[in-house]
């Protein structure tokens, strides 16, 4: 296969990965009625079993147990899962309690922390548009802070704790299907311990749901591998700079949902702090795209 075909292939499947994050409040909304840590336990579950069948059809069994013999490493992805969990649990809450533009504020922090841990943990130089977006991100949030009294703190989190799981999952040499097939299994106890003993919604037992309902619920299994899927088959055809480009689909469609659809209020402190975000935002694309031609041109001359 030809490489511009391959970048065509890794381009259609970053764009679907980054659209279905971005739809998956759509689903979650479907199902609002039902409290965010039941549902937290539904995508724990399902995950679990849809990926254990892909691991399975793809024979990746010994792969995994090469990691289960690590102790230190399941001690690593344990807390990595938590981490995950959280996230996943804080955004469920956050859609289902008309707080989707917190997410999206949220996962529009998130690419200019990833490049602040990368300063503090991994030793890479930012370069001057880089400090200029991060300077910019801060300043949104302090403004908030200072003047209008509010931290946006499920933003916050939601970035923090999400940058941070990606920081420790790339220092780990564990692979995207192993991982996270082994941080859903190491979840799962947790999981089926709250739905057995402290789940009582009315949908809490599948048995008196209808199959509608229930056909939601499995469903989070899907809401969770799909995109992942996805995105593992671009970032194999993609650089991960040219990945980058595409992750503002995902928050771009939750502040759609959630100023058009949803009618989430938009005061004047929120503007500000989006504007000055996608201002971060503009620097940080910015400077990606200038030091991804940089490196090309540097490729091609070594190569000439």
């Amino acid at each position: 296969m030809s490489l511009s075909r391959e970048q065509k292939l890794g381009g259609i499947f970053a764009a679907s990965a980054y659209s279905l994050w971005g739809l998956a409040p759509l689903y979650f909304k479907q199902i609002d009625f039902i409290p965010a840590t039941e549902i937290l336990l539904h995508r724990i579950v399902w995950s679990f079993v849809l990926l254990l069948l892909l691991i399975l059809a793809l024979k990746q069994s010994a792969k995994l147990m090469a990691v289960v013999r690590q102790p230190k490493m399941l001690a690593w992805l344990l807390l990595c899962a938590l981490l995950l969990g959280g996230n996943w649990g804080l955004f469920i809450w956050a859609v289902n309690s008309n707080h989707m533009l917190d997410a999206s504020l949220g996962y529009y922090i998130n690419p200019l922390l990833n490049v602040l841990l990368g300063m503090l943990f991994l030793n890479e130089r930012l370069r001057k548009l880089q400090w200029a977006a991060v300077a910019l991100a801060l300043s949104g949030v302090l403004i908030q802070l200072i003047t209008f009294g509010s931290l946006p703190w499920i933003a916050l989190t939601l970035a923090g704790s999400f940058a941070i799981y990606g920081l420790m999952r790339k220092k780990l040499a564990v692979d995207a299907i192993s991982g996270l097939f082994l941080e859903s299994l190491l979840l799962l106890p947790l999981a089926l311990w709250f739905w057995s003993q402290h789940a009582d919604s009315s949908a809490a037992n599948l048995l008196h749901n209808s199959w509608q309902l229930n056909v939601y619920l499995v469903a989070a299994g899907l809401v969770t591998t799909v995109p992942l899927l996805c995105f593992i088959a671009g970032a194999r055809r993609l650089q991960l700079s040219t990945m980058g480009f595409f992750q503002y689909i995902g928050p771009s469609c939750m502040f759609v949902f959630g100023v058009w659809l949803y009618h989430e209020p938009f005061a004047s402190e929120r503007l500000l702090t989006f504007a000055l975000i996608w201002l971060a935002l503009f620097f940080y694309t910015l400077d990606a795209w200038q030091f991804n031609r940089f490196s090309r041109r540097q490729a091609l001359a070594r190569s000439g």
